[in-house]
């Protein structure tokens, strides 16, 4: 299995659309979705809060129909697929202040909140967790906060995710990238790979190959 994740600013293009089919994911975990945003031979389920005018904060795509989730967050959109869920996230950055959806002052708190309320909205079993989560998750912390950096690195323990993105580099040379995907522990990956989409978004886009039957 294929899947990928990118934050596309609410932005959307023929180039746009022409990124995401030339990967052929058969999941596409995106952040900053523009209410334009149609893949064909995709089915959409987007987050039901806005993030800005005609922008939802998330969205999973599938190639088939599925059950969509109730959103584990505002900020977050989910679905149920192969006995599994699959969740795209948003998380705070430093400077996204304290309006909504974010709860407290310190960006190490919003960023602990928002966790929390995932984990615990999200089903418990097999999870697929991606998106731009603002966060580092070794070296040099830029977006996120190392309080915060805790708080999504205690939900994975939990969860017994591990997370094949987190060496790869961001957009920005010399640092690493803060979009990720995890998967099981168990989970074979095959490969883990960035994407360049320096025209198209300041976020690059990421990719992890899975072999479920293997573990």
């Amino acid at each position: 299995m294929l899947i990928g994740t990118w934050n596309v600013q609410g932005r959307w293009s023929p180039a746009h659309r022409t990124t995401l089919q030339r990967h052929e994911c058969d999941v596409w975990l995106l952040t900053e979705v523009s209410d334009d945003l149609e893949l064909p031979g995709y089915h959409a389920y987007r987050s039901a809060a806005l993030m800005a005018s005609r922008r939802r904060w998330s969205a999973v795509l599938t190639r088939d129909p599925v059950q969509q989730l109730a959103d584990p967050h505002p900020a977050s959109a989910a679905i149920a697929m192969d006995d599994a869920t699959y969740c795209a996230s948003i998380l705070p950055w430093r400077s996204c202040g304290s309006r909504a959806p974010w709860v407290g002052q310190r960006h190490a708190d919003k960023t602990a909140a928002a966790v929390s309320t995932l984990d615990a909205a999200l089903p418990p079993g097999p999870l697929v967790w991606g998106g731009d989560w603002n966060h580092a998750l070794i070296g040099k912390e830029y977006s996120g906060s190392l309080g915060g950096r805790s708080a999504i690195t205690q939900m994975l323990a939990r969860r017994r995710l591990r997370v094949p993105t987190s060496d790869l580099p961001h957009q920005i040379d010399g640092l690493l990238s803060i979009d990720h995907i995890a998967v099981d522990h168990d989970i074979r990956v095959a490969q883990a790979e960035r994407f360049t989409a320096e025209a198209l978004s300041d976020h690059d886009g990421y990719l992890v190959e899975t072999d479920p039957t293997l573990r």
